[in-house]
C-alpha cells in the first residue's frame, strides 16, 4: 500500500514537472511581443495625450511650458490673505510656512533669509513651485490666474514689480529676479 501511494505522488509530481515544462516550452515559442499583444490581463488603461498633460505641467526658467491667463498683485492679495496666510505670516514674513518677504542683502551674512526677493533667480521657477506644491494642504489646487496672481503679488512684496502689474505666460519670463545671477551656470549642453 504504502508503495502505491508513493507511485501515485511520483506520478502527480512528475504530471506537475511535465505540464510547467510544456507550459514554459510553449510560451518560449512565442515571439515577447506577440506574447504581450495577446495578453489582456486588463491592468491598467491606456493613457491618452489628455492624461499626460495632466502631469506635464513643468515650467523652465525661460518661461516654457507657462499655460494661458494672468492675475494681477491685488488679486493675488487676496488669495494670499485666503490660502496662504495661514502658514507664511499675514505679511509673509513665515509661521509654519517659509518667510517669503524680505532678506533682501543677507545672503552673504552669518543668517541668510533665502527668500522669493533675495534668493530665487527666476520668477517663472517661483510659478512653478506655487503651482506644483502649494497650499500644502492641497497641491495643484490652484488655477493658473491664482497662480498669476500670487505670483505678482510676492514679487510686488519683495520690491521686484509695482503695484500695478499683470503677469502672464509673456511677461512672467521678462521679469528680472535680483539674485538672477547669484547662481553658477550648468554647463551641460541644452542646459539653461
Amino acid at each position: 500500500m504504502r508503495e502505491a501511494l508513493f507511485r501515485c505522488k511520483s506520478t502527480r509530481v512528475a504530471l506537475a514537472a511535465l505540464l510547467s515544462l510544456t507550459a514554459l516550452t510553449s510560451c518560449s515559442s512565442v515571439a515577447p511581443s506577440a506574447r504581450n499583444a495577446e495578453a489582456n490581463h486588463d491592468i491598467g488603461t491606456p493613457l491618452t495625450a489628455q492624461d499626460l498633460a495632466a502631469w506635464n505641467i513643468d515650467v523652465a526658467p525661460d518661461g516654457r511650458g507657462l499655460p494661458a491667463g494672468s492675475g494681477d498683485v491685488a488679486t493675488g492679495a487676496h488669495i494670499f490673505a485666503a490660502k496662504c496666510a495661514a502658514c507664511h505670516g499675514a505679511q509673509g514674513q513665515g509661521g509654519l510656512g517659509d518667510q517669503l518677504i524680505g532678506g533682501q542683502g543677507t545672503l552673504t551674512s552669518a543668517k541668510p533669509k533665502r527668500t522669493v526677493g533675495s534668493y530665487w533667480p527666476y520668477a517663472t521657477t517661483l510659478f512653478d513651485y506655487i503651482r506644483r506644491a502649494m497650499p500644502y494642504t492641497a497641491p495643484e489646487s490652484l488655477s493658473a490666474d491664482e497662480v498669476y496672481a500670487l505670483s505678482a503679488y510676492l514679487l510686488n512684496q519683495n520690491g521686484v514689480v509695482p503695484a500695478n502689474t499683470r503677469l502672464d505666460a509673456a511677461s512672467l519670463p521678462r521679469v528680472v529676479m535680483p539674485n538672477r545671477d547669484g547662481f553658477v551656470a550648468d554647463p551641460r549642453p541644452g542646459r539653461l
